[in-house]
């Protein structure tokens, strides 16, 4: 049922295009107003701490490791000085499975909060390059002014130093994804040498960086309300328990300019002075209250624009706010939805799945198989051996001096060769005999369970067959 007010219900022909987009396909380029209030300095503050984080975490190690890389090229990926490797693929499908449920629970119960305070798109924007275009160019109606005027050695000068400025930050946040990948030891090697030898690599930073600095001087919120998938998300997850930046229609309407002195309600008034600020201060050029669309990305211009008028002509504050729609409508309190229960439950299995594998989790993986088309052999001294190809994958960033030992019978593991040191995050592979007594056989085939040592640490346990006579006891 729709329990929208009348004026909402009346056109909402703005749900038919997006907000940047006029009748003819046209751009329509935004140009929100500077916003003050606690929202945007708690926001602000939030970002700062993410922008710090995103810049030093090259730089910060656990035991030896980066906090976070993502090496795709040597396959290496560290995750708070963990490292792991293909072999770990379990771990990343369920990981990556976990995090799809908690963004939608997530999305249930918060909807867009994260767009608004920790997406990258929203807190560079914000923080960083919208920043730095009111320092050189002005707040909205100067930036407007420049923009249509003529071009004068003011604007040149101007529009020059912001966009030197925005692909210099573009480039730098590029090398901080850079070290991400490559790890900053190689990054400060690369940097500190001549540019003549990395001249393919620098050509590939600077492509990243124009596109970097690209998506924010130029497609902006675009990228918000036409690319990113997770706005899509919205008409699927959200409904009208969700918390969501909301007007609060109830107590608005109906909208009438402030006159000084006017007792609203006896007039038919609401709260709403129809001043207009919340539309423009908003990023994405919506009208908040038109209700919950596509565009808003929870970023509380709004509620801090609306807040200010509020506190201005003497009326209560929270017009626009964090609030489900039950809420405004019909004065529910949130309350976890059998939905939102069942989310939950399904990302605690899968948390405690998760936490399980990390835990159990060894420092090496090994395989062994018996080499093909290879019998069992008889000894001179009546042992019976099976020669075995066996691959060990040291997982941890340290050499490690593995050794083999039988663990659920007697008998003797003979290494071909060298001894099986395995350098840090390789691949070691061998060939070993495995000699047993003939007392020792269960049959034709024998379960063999062979420990991993490094030293007198147990590093894992691999099982396979030993093959051997049919009739090894005779009756």
């Amino acid at each position: 049922m729709d329990r929208q007010p009348a004026h909402i219900r009346r056109d909402e022909s703005y749900r038919d295009s997006i907000s940047t987009v006029d009748k003819a396909g046209k751009r329509i380029w935004v140009y929100p107003r500077k916003s003050h209030g606690k929202f945007t300095t708690w926001r602000a503050w939030f970002g700062y701490g993410l922008l710090a984080l995103l810049f030093a975490g090259p730089f910060i190690s656990i035991g030896g490791e980066p906090l976070l890389m993502i090496n795709f090229v040597e396959r290496r990926f560290v995750f708070f000085g963990q490292v792991f490797w293909p072999q770990d693929f379990l771990i990343f499908v369920l990981g990556f499975i976990t995090f799809i449920v908690f963004v939608a629970l997530f999305t249930v119960v918060f909807g867009r909060l994260f767009c608004g305070w920790a997406c990258p798109q929203s807190v560079f924007m914000d923080q960083v390059f919208r920043r730095i275009e009111h320092i050189v160019e002005g707040d909205w109606k100067q930036r407007q002014a420049l923009d249509k005027g003529p071009l004068t050695t003011d604007k040149l000068w101007k529009k020059t130093v912001k966009h030197v400025l925005f692909f210099s930050i573009s480039f730098l946040i590029g090398n901080t994804f850079l070290a991400y990948i490559i790890g900053s030891h190689e990054l400060m090697r690369i940097v500190t040498e001549p540019a003549a030898e990395h001249a393919g690599g620098l050509l590939a930073m600077m492509a990243f960086s124009g596109t970097f600095y690209a998506n924010f001087a130029f497609f902006r919120e675009q990228a918000c309300t036409t690319v990113c998938p997770y706005g899509r998300l919205q008409g699927v997850l959200m409904d009208r328990k969700t918390i969501v930046i909301a007007y609060d229609h109830v107590r608005g309407e109906a909208r009438g300019l402030f006159r000084k002195g006017e007792v609203r309600t006896e007039v038919g008034k609401g709260d709403c002075i129809d001043c207009k600020a919340c539309v423009y201060e908003c990023p994405t050029g919506i009208d908040i209250r038109n209700g919950t669309q596509l565009e808003c990305v929870n970023c509380t211009a709004c509620i801090d624009a609306c807040d200010h008028m509020m506190r201005g002509v003497g009326l209560p504050t929270g017009l626009i706010r964090y609030a489900s729609e039950d809420e405004i409508a019909d004065k529910k309190p949130f309350r976890f939805t059998v939905r939102m229960k069942a989310y939950t439950a399904v990302l605690a299995v899968l948390v405690g799945v998760l936490a399980t594998l990390i835990v159990m989790r060894t420092d090496t993986e090994t395989t062994v198989l018996r080499t093909p088309g290879m019998l069992f052999q008889t000894q001179e001294d009546g042992r019976i051996s099976n020669l075995y190809s066996i691959k060990t994958m040291n997982k941890t960033p340290h050499d490690l001096p593995v050794h083999l030992e039988l663990m659920n019978v007697e008998g003797e593991i003979k290494v071909i060769g060298k001894p099986m040191d395995l350098k840090a995050g390789e691949l070691g592979q061998g060939e070993v005999f495995i000699l047993l007594d003939k007392d020792q056989l269960q049959g034709m085939k024998t379960k063999v369970v062979i420990g991993v040592y490094v030293g007198d640490k147990l590093l894992e346990k691999v099982s396979t067959s030993f093959v051997g006579p049919i009739n090894i006891n005779p009756s």
